[in-house]
C-alpha cells in the first residue's frame, strides 16, 4: 500500500498520509512525493483546490520518521536534512491554488510544519498541535519553520510551545487564529466540503495574489540560520537522543 494516496476529485486533488500504524510519520519518499504532488497541482489546469490530510484519524502528520536520523553523523546531515525538508515546504507554500490542511489527531514536527505552510487549517476537538523537540529528540527547526511559527502564532506563543514542549489543544490552537475551522470530529466532512465549495466558487487570481503577497511579506527578511541547524545536529545531546527515542529512553541532556 502507497504511503502517500494522491487522488483527483475533479477540481480538487487530494493528498493522505497513509502510515496510519506510524501516526503518519513522514517518510523521505512522503516528503518527495508532497513535493510531486504540488508540482500536479500546478500542472493541471482542471485542479482548483489542493487538500491534505492524514489516514486512520489518530493523526494528520505526527513528524519525520525518527529511525532515519540514525545515520545522521554530523551537523552537515542536519543541514541536508533541513533543505530537503524546506524544499518541499517552499513548494507546497509556492502552489498557486488554495491548499487546505485537515487535521485530526496529532499534529506534530514535521506535520506542524506541513499543515503551517497552507493556507488554511481545518481540525476536529482533540487534535493537538505542537512540535516537543526539547524533551524529545533534542534537535531544532529550520530558520524558514521558525518563521513560519512566528508568522502564525507570535514569538509569545511560539517560544511557549518549543520551550516547553508544550502541545497545544485544537481550542488553543483555533483560539490563537492557526486554524481557521474547528468542529466536532462528526461535524467534519460537512464543514470541510462547505470549506472546498466556497473556495472554488472564488476568483482563483484574487486568491492567488492574496496568499502570494502574504508569502512574499513573510520571507522578506528571512535570516540566514545553517549555524543553528549545524550546532544542534552536530551536539552529542542529538545523537544520543535518537537511540533513546527509539528505545523508548528517557534521554540525559548535557548542552553539548
Amino acid at each position: 500500500m502507497s504511503e502517500l494516496l494522491v487522488s483527483t476529485d475533479g477540481p480538487v486533488l487530494r493528498v493522505v498520509f497513509n502510515r496510519p500504524d506510524q501516526h503518519n510519520a513522514l517518510t523521505w519518499g512522503m516528503w518527495e512525493g508532497l513535493h510531486d504532488a504540488c508540482e500536479q497541482a500546478d500542472s493541471d489546469p482542471e485542479i482548483r483546490l489542493l487538500v491534505l490530510s492524514g489516514a486512520g484519524g489518530r493523526a494528520f502528520v505526527a513528524g519525520t520518521d525518527i529511525s532515519q536520523f540514525a545515520t545522521f553523523t554530523s551537523g552537515e546531515d542536519g543541514i541536508a536534512y533541513e533543505r530537503k525538508v524546506q524544499r518541499v515546504i517552499d513548494r507546497l507554500e509556492r502552489v498557486k491554488v488554495p491548499t487546505v490542511a485537515v487535521v485530526q489527531g496529532y499534529c506534530v514536527g514535521g506535520g506542524l510544519v506541513v499543515a503551517a505552510a497552507c493556507d488554511l487549517r481545518l481540525a476536529v476537538q482533540g487534535a493537538r498541535f505542537g512540535a516537543p523537540i526539547a524533551k524529545t529528540l533534542g534537535n531544532c527547526l529550520s530558520m524558514n519553520t521558525y518563521s513560519l511559527l512566528l508568522h502564525h502564532l507570535g514569538p509569545a506563543r511560539t517560544l511557549d510551545m518549543l520551550l516547553r514542549a508544550r502541545m497545544y489543544t485544537a481550542e488553543e490552537a483555533h483560539a490563537a487564529g492557526f486554524t481557521a475551522e474547528l468542529c466536532a470530529p462528526e461535524d467534519l466532512p460537512a464543514r470541510q466540503a462547505e470549506v472546498e465549495e466556497r473556495l472554488l466558487g472564488h476568483a482563483p487570481l484574487s486568491m492567488w495574489a492574496a496568499k502570494e503577497a502574504v508569502r512574499r511579506l513573510r520571507v522578506a527578511n528571512l535570516p540566514e540560520g545553517d549555524d543553528i541547524v549545524a550546532t544542534v545536529f552536530g551536539s552529542d545531546d542529538f545523537h544520543a537522543a535518537v537511540p533513546a527515542f527509539l528505545a523508548k529512553q528517557k534521554p540525559h541532556w548535557q548542552g553539548c
